[in-house]
């Protein structure tokens, strides 16, 4: 049975990340929606015609050779009025990673991303797999909020049917949950059936979504520059 509410164990064992908003936005019960991978023709337009049906908005985390690769696409997820969050350049494994390559990771996802946007981004990371080293996010949290999660959907186990996971994560769902979906090709099957199950779900029983960007507004204002970004080319 795949855990979909983060473990306790796994919460305190990394405190300075956020698991939840801890404080949330509104006194409307709130959920946060992301998006882990894109972007990809084959999945996230999909996804935004979604979220635009229900009048959503999210939080996209890219990967930085995908944001290369479709640079259109992704300043569509912005022209919709998403945030998105730094994801690394290559979807790399923090623990199989040194310390100097994943900065290096990082830095060329936020420089490809602030260079194709035009402007300074939000400095929301997400390390992929959930996976970071005590020193790769004692480094990184000086600079950017570490997004986590609380609710994992599990749309990218093809072991899994989307029918059997709608009912065990509509019980889930909590003033201040972050869940995590994949804007991928191989989570494309279930995610796109989870996706307005979840989101129909949420609006019966009253919960509004927002962005991280404004669930973190105060953080995100102390680490994010003011200045407007200067491209690196």
């Amino acid at each position: 049975m795949p855990f979909f509410r983060t473990p306790a164990l796994l919460r305190h064992a990394f405190p300075s990340c956020y698991w939840q908003i801890p404080k949330p936005l509104h006194e409307q019960p709130t959920l946060y929606l992301t998006f882990d991978d894109g972007p990809v023709p084959e999945a996230t337009p999909d996804v935004l015609d979604v979220l635009d049906r229900y009048g959503v908005k999210a939080s996209f985390f890219c990967v930085g050779d995908n944001v290369r690769k479709h640079p259109a696409l992704f300043r569509e997820v912005l022209r919709a009025g998403h945030t998105v969050g730094n994801h690394t350049f290559h979807h790399v494994k923090g623990w199989q990673t040194s310390l100097t390559h994943y900065l290096k990771e990082v830095s060329m996802c936020r420089h490809v991303m602030e260079d194709t946007a035009g402007t300074a981004l939000p400095r929301l990371f997400r390390p992929p797999y959930g996976r970071i080293t005590p020193k790769q996010l004692c480094a990184l949290r000086k600079d950017y909020a570490i997004v986590m999660w609380d609710i994992l959907t599990h749309d990218y186990d093809p072991r899994l049917q989307a029918d059997a996971l709608i009912p065990q994560l509509k019980p889930l769902l909590r003033h201040g949950s972050i869940l995590v979906f994949h804007d991928s090709i191989k989570a494309y099957p279930r995610m796109i059936r989870l996706l307005p199950a979840i989101i129909e779900a949420a609006l019966a029983r009253g919960f509004s979504f927002a962005t991280l960007e404004e669930g973190l507004a105060p953080t995100l204002h102390a680490l994010t520059p003011t200045a407007s970004y200067k491209s690196s080319s």
